[in-house]
């Protein structure tokens, strides 16, 4: 999990952004971890030859250009360092000789630094501050302050450093060497990074990119100088590195130790068609007891993540994007995260719609909870939320891993446990992405929070019931199944999305429906597809799915869209999507509804159901973490449980 804070200013910040802090738990070898520093460290980052070339061919349009392009460079110069490494500035006599787990970085001196330093600084000066002269200064000060005081060539570096042993082996080698060292030298406390502000989104994102290098170096770096062992003094300061944390220390044991890792052999896959179509559910035929709407109740994330924040939170491993060019990509100028826990947004919900539907939790028989993001393994999501709402027993309660396609697939089983229990169903989707993002732009740009629950019950008798068709896809290409990942151990274990796969998967899986809904015939119309009233898709990207529904013959006036303030919940993105229609008075009358799901694990799917608006339960809104949510019915009237103490594991266990 990488959560964000709220700083002081009320801000959103992602310290995963710019504090890089790498799960070495999940790298097995150099490979892996230089891949890993490839794609995050070196693909967007200058050289000091690249940025000079930049300088003398005239190629910077404003300070704000050369800002970023050092802050990047530096980054990549530490690249190891603050991955790998805390850097502890010791008394040579006192540093151990022989301990394995102490280094000293060897280093080759940066023969053409000074030239390269002072053509960055001149061009600087020349060139036309961006938006803010005063904040721009204080950027370059801190980052110029790092780059003039480097001492070494960075292209060259080892990842993994000498021990002092191996050092001393070695006579030619270079080390950094401090003549005296201030242990109070200045630093800035991760609160005072939290809480950097700039009017400009650009320039605060610099800001902190600025802070951290500095960090980086917590002497006095002008005095730096190079020195082989034999030129060391007894009180001369050396810095030595130490393994960040345990996971580093035991992948720096693993690869020391020359173990290779498992390789996994896959075998090159031809997906085969099914034997025969596997055709939509027409549900009035296929099944008895009828699936009755009967309340829709939504909790979105208190706090709005618009475009700008996404912006002022820019990791040094990101391509420059303004906020404009995010909503021109995604169709999304806002997403909504929360402080709460997923099983909180899903608990509020499920209270709120099941007061909606004036039915009491006893009468409840299933719970489905729809959701790739739950942090729940035991109990499961849905069997907590039972016990949360005070159920004794219910006939099942199910976590649903459908992703993107939560709605259809939560739908269809619901319908499935109506014919075995004839009593209210509760299906609840629900997603928290914001804490499992990481510094991977795409999700970054895409996933928000929130919550839906709706209560599916048993029609009157003779009734027709609300959903008219359902349909279920799975598969495909390796590629497509593999399109967004979550945990990905080669991006930190983040949620990854790959997007020309994403689409691929989309416009299959949208053609196969449009297809379907053609041949199925209407009531009063020759195909059930001229019968609707209106398309709520998965708000999976506005642009992606206006152009694909273009292709697919549906024109823009029949999609309802709420992404621009929502962004994409997955599971949760249809019920919310619907919730919003009624809001927005889209929905004014029971309208017959098309609803298609499509996503991670190339899932897919569809209802085709009648949204009557009066089932819109009254909004839930979020306070901070620890506030009673506003709207939000009275929790179930259950007896409180004891906590469990070690005697009571005593007489459970007979010990």
């Amino acid at each position: 999990m990488k959560p964000f804070v709220v700083n002081t200013h009320g801000r959103l910040v992602f310290p995963a952004n710019f504090s890089p802090d790498l799960d070495f738990s999940v790298l097995d070898s150099l490979e892996q971890f230089g891949a890993v520093i490839g794609r995050d460290f070196e693909s967007k980052a200058p050289t000091g030859t690249d940025i000079l070339a930049r300088v003398e061919a005239g190629a910077y349009p404003s300070r704000f250009e050369l800002l970023r392009d050092l802050g990047q460079n530096m980054f990549w110069v530490n690249r190891y360092s603050m991955t790998m490494y805390d850097k502890r500035p010791t008394r040579w006599r006192d540093v151990p000789r022989h301990r394995p787990d102490v280094f000293l970085p060897v280093l080759t001196p940066w023969v053409d630094g000074d030239r390269k330093v002072a053509a960055v600084e001149q061009a600087y000066r020349e060139l036309p501050a961006a938006w803010d002269e005063t904040a721009e200064d204080a950027v370059f000060n801190l980052l110029f302050d790092v780059f003039r005081n480097r001492r070494h060539h960075a292209t060259e570096l080892p990842a993994i450093k000498p021990t002092v042993a191996e050092f001393l082996r070695t006579p030619d080698a270079l080390t950094f060497v401090l003549p005296q060292h201030d242990p109070d030298y200045p630093v800035f406390t991760t609160q005072e990074i939290h809480d950097a502000e700039a009017a400009v989104p650009e320039l605060e994102a610099l800001t902190r990119w600025a802070m951290v290098l500095h960090n980086q170096y917590p002497w006095d770096r002008s005095k730096t100088e190079l020195r082989p062992a034999s030129e060391i003094g007894d009180d001369d300061i050396v810095i030595a590195f130490h393994p960040r944390t345990r996971e580093v220390s035991a992948f720096l044991d693993r690869v020391r130790a020359g173990r290779v890792p498992a390789q996994r052999t896959a075998s090159p896959v031809v997906p085969k068609a099914p034997v025969r179509p596997l055709t939509p559910v027409k549900v009035r035929e296929a099944f008895t007891v009828q699936p009755k709407l009967e309340a829709l109740a939504i909790v979105r994330g208190e706090l709005v993540c618009d475009n700008s924040d996404v912006v002022r939170n820019t990791s040094f491993s990101w391509s420059p994007m303004s906020a404009a060019e995010i909503s021109a990509k995604t169709g999304i100028d806002q997403r909504r995260y929360t402080q709460h826990d997923i099983g909180e947004l899903a608990l509020e919900a499920a209270k709120a719609a099941i007061a909606h539907s004036g039915r009491s939790t006893d009468e409840i028989g299933a719970v489905l909870v729809a959701t790739c993001t739950s942090d729940r393994l035991i109990p499961s999501l849905s069997t907590w939320l039972s016990g949360e709402l005070g159920l004794l027993q219910t006939h099942c309660s199910a976590d649903i891993i459908a992703a993107c396609a939560g709605l259809p697939y939560g739908l269809a089983e619901a319908v499935r446990q109506l014919q075995e229990v004839e009593r209210p169903v509760l299906l609840v989707c629900v997603e928290k992405f914001s804490d499992k993002i990481g510094s991977v732009r795409t999700s970054r740009m895409i996933f928000g929070d929130g919550a839906a629950a709706i209560v599916v019950a048993p029609a009157a008798e003779g009734s027709a019931g609300d959903v008219d068709i359902l349909q279920t896809y799975a598969s495909g290409p390796p590629e497509q199944v593999n399109s967004i990942i979550w945990p990905n151990p080669e991006f930190d274990n983040d949620i990854t999305v790959y997007g020309p796969e994403v689409k691929a998967l989309v416009a299959r899986y949208l053609a196969q429906m449009i297809g379907e809904l053609g041949e199925l015939p209407g009531e009063t119309s020759d195909t059930l597809l001229e019968e609707i009233d209106l398309i709520v898709p998965h708000q999976a990207n506005k642009t992606m799915i206006l152009q694909l529904a273009e292709k697919a013959g549906l024109s823009a006036d029949q999609l309802y869209f709420d992404i621009e303030t929502m962004g994409n919940v997955s599971a949760a993105s249809i019920p919310i999507a619907l919730f919003d229609a009624v809001r927005d008075k889209v929905i004014t009358a029971p309208m017959r509804v098309f609803a298609p799901g499509f996503g991670a694990g190339a899932v897919g799917g569809y209802a085709v159901m009648t949204v009557d608006p009066s089932i819109v339960a009254p909004e839930v809104v979020l306070g901070g973490v620890g506030e009673r949510p506003a709207g939000s019915p009275d929790a179930a009237d259950v007896p409180p449980i004891p906590g469990t103490t070690s005697d009571d594991v005593h007489v459970a266990f007979g010990v």
